[in-house]
């Protein structure tokens, strides 16, 4: 009998199932925000409104979880933030940086931090 609980599936591969789901759901919905730009504007409303709607069901689907997709983009990049700095290498260590463009969001949960984020980082031009 199956009654919709799997042995082999505990909450915890559940919880990281959706957040894989959300973090590739995230991406995609960046790139197509990108391609909208493209795209005539009569039509671009429409996809937009979709699109609007598509990051709202992802967010809710976290929300049952106490998870949340954390953007860090235009903050100010400090030591020991919740990312991996891709390009960290290319300043120095007195460059004021910022977080130009966030490659993967974090992801937050009730506890603290469930997965690491990866940023491209940016000097401030004094």
């Amino acid at each position: 009998m199956d009654n919709g609980d799997s042995p082999s599936s505990s909450p915890p591969d559940t919880e990281r199932a959706l957040i894989e789901v959300a973090v590739d759901s995230w991406r995609f919905a960046r790139m197509f925000a990108r391609v909208l730009k493209k795209v005539d504007a009569s039509e671009a409303s429409r996809y937009a409104n979709q699109l609007r709607y598509f990051q709202k069901k992802v967010q809710d689907s976290l929300a049952t979880l106490d998870l949340k997709l954390v953007d860090l983009e235009g903050t100010p990049y400090e030591v020991g933030l919740p990312a991996t700095a891709l390009n960290i290498a290319d300043f120095d260590p007195n460059d004021i940086l910022i977080v130009d463009q966030m490659v993967e969001p974090i992801v937050m949960g009730p506890d603290g931090l469930k997965r690491q984020g990866t940023v491209m980082l940016r000097k401030v031009d004094p």
